[in-house]
């Protein structure tokens, strides 16, 4: 059973920071260091500084970028930069925003709360992607020092009627909490909903769903990770102990607003790349159809191959390929049978994934790339935006790109239906949950509030 409560959340003052927009970043794990520093530079009280603090020559154990972090946050507490909520609440966002690609206006509802983790082999909260070692004990060392949960995981949950949404009602058409527009175009609501009516049958309603995690892994890893150190400390308290839950983002998978983007492959340099070669190698497994163009046509061109891409993989796998300098881009359609390469040790649900195909007669057989390295960003870059895929190519600034169609939500429910996990870079769920338009801290010392009980 999903267990879902409200929380006293951490808000940034807004009599004090005014300007949200200037305040606010992506999640760390999509933040590069140019990035960092340009958030660092734009307000002295972004939340960068608490998510991704930077590293010092001289760092120990007693005085790192975990414990400044800490030390940071109880001092915007003492100035009320960041204040705490009085009642225990959820909070309702809205993100207004266009696709990438075609521009289109979409509005994606959801709502932050608290979820009562869970173990490894729980039907009731699913990842389907990877993790790495690295990025959990970062994220734990995080935790420990600051007992505050500073972005939240994105989950979804299946309501067809979208039943849930509609427990809130008007709270939708009165003034919210916050509203800004971030930059990028992002426009951004939140409500603060301490209705005990509303909460209670949104949490009634969500105890029967089973939540896939749509983006933050190591953030829900860690947060079981503290939680099991926390209960080595304390002990386990029962459902109302703080360190039982984690802060997550949950939105209606069949939401209108859901986009799920692309994670396009790019190569920085493979020295020794033969296009003739390759396409010989890869008309294996692949019917192959180029899309030559010239310096007058390139654009129409462009158009019709990525049109092309686009309906083949309405029914099949397809992929694109192009080459720095080339004068064609070339459509790769899997063959029929040719799923059958991929190998036995692949479940069927896996097998239909378009970067599994990639992964494994590309990338692997015909590249050599070994497994190991295919999530080693200094050899593999991903990138979301079609058009800037294609882009970075054609100005020589990657050599080699492969597209591949956004993976489909049908597919998600389907692996992880099956308890299977995805490749690494499977899925972009489109936007990202912004960090800083609340936090959870955790006292070890109070209780949560569930709903329906007491």
């Amino acid at each position: 059973m999903a267990v879902v409560a409200p929380f006293k959340g951490v808000l940034y003052n807004v009599d004090k920071v005014a300007d949200l927009e200037r305040i606010v970043t992506p999640p760390y794990d999509v933040i590069s260091e140019s990035e960092q520093e340009e958030y660092y530079r734009r307000d002295p009280y972004n939340v960068v500084r608490l998510t991704l603090g930077k590293k010092k020559i001289g760092d120990t154990d007693w005085d790192n970028r975990y414990t400044r972090a800490a030390d940071l946050f109880k001092r915007w507490e003492s100035e009320d930069i960041l204040i705490r909520s009085q009642l225990p609440s959820l909070y309702l966002v809205a993100i207004e925003y266009q696709t990438p690609d075609k521009a289109e206006k979409r509005t994606r509802w959801g709502f932050i709360a608290l979820l009562r983790i869970e173990e490894n082999d729980s039907s009731v909260i699913l990842p389907h992607e990877k993790t790495f070692t690295f990025h959990r004990e970062d994220r734990t060392k995080l935790l420990r020092a600051c007992s505050v949960q500073f972005s939240p995981v994105f989950g979804l949950y299946e309501d067809e009627p979208n039943a849930i949404l509609r427990e809130f009602g008007k709270v939708k058409d009165s003034p919210p909490l916050i509203s800004f527009r971030a930059r990028g175009g992002y426009g951004y609501k939140m409500w603060e909903v301490a209705n005990a009516s509303i909460v209670n049958n949104v949490a009634s309603q969500m105890s029967s769903k089973t939540i896939v995690i749509a983006d933050g892994h190591h953030r829900y890893e860690s947060a079981r990770n503290f939680r099991n150190l926390m209960r080595a400390r304390y002990g386990s308290r029962g459902l109302g102990c703080p360190y039982e839950y984690v802060m997550m983002y949950l939105t209606n998978l069949t939401d209108k607003g859901m986009t799920i983007l692309p994670s396009h492959r790019l190569f920085k340099s493979y020295p020794g790349f033969k296009e003739p070669q390759f396409l010989s190698a890869v008309s294996r497994w692949f019917d192959i159809l180029p899309f030559p163009f010239s310096n007058n046509d390139h654009r129409e061109v462009q158009r019709a191959f990525l049109d092309q891409l686009e309906g083949y993989g309405r029914h099949t796998t397809a992929i694109g390929f192009y080459l720095s300098g080339s004068r064609s881009y070339y459509l790769l359609n899997l063959k029929s049978g040719a799923r059958d390469a991929l190998g036995d040790d692949l479940h069927p649900s896996l097998k239909q994934l378009d970067v599994l195909a990639l992964s494994r007669l590309i990338l692997q057989r015909t590249l050599s790339i070994k497994r190991e390295d295919l999530d080693d960003e200094r050899i593999i870059q991903y990138e979301s935006n079609t058009g800037a895929a294609l882009s970075s190519v054609l100005s020589g600034d990657n050599q080699i790109v492969f597209l591949v169609n956004p993976t489909r939500m049908e597919q998600v429910m389907e692996v992880t239906g099956n308890s299977l996990l995805m490749p690494r870079k499977s899925t972009y769920f489109y936007p990202k949950i912004l960090t800083g338009l609340v936090l959870n801290k955790i006292n070890p010392k109070e209780e949560i509030q569930i709903p329906g009980q007491g």
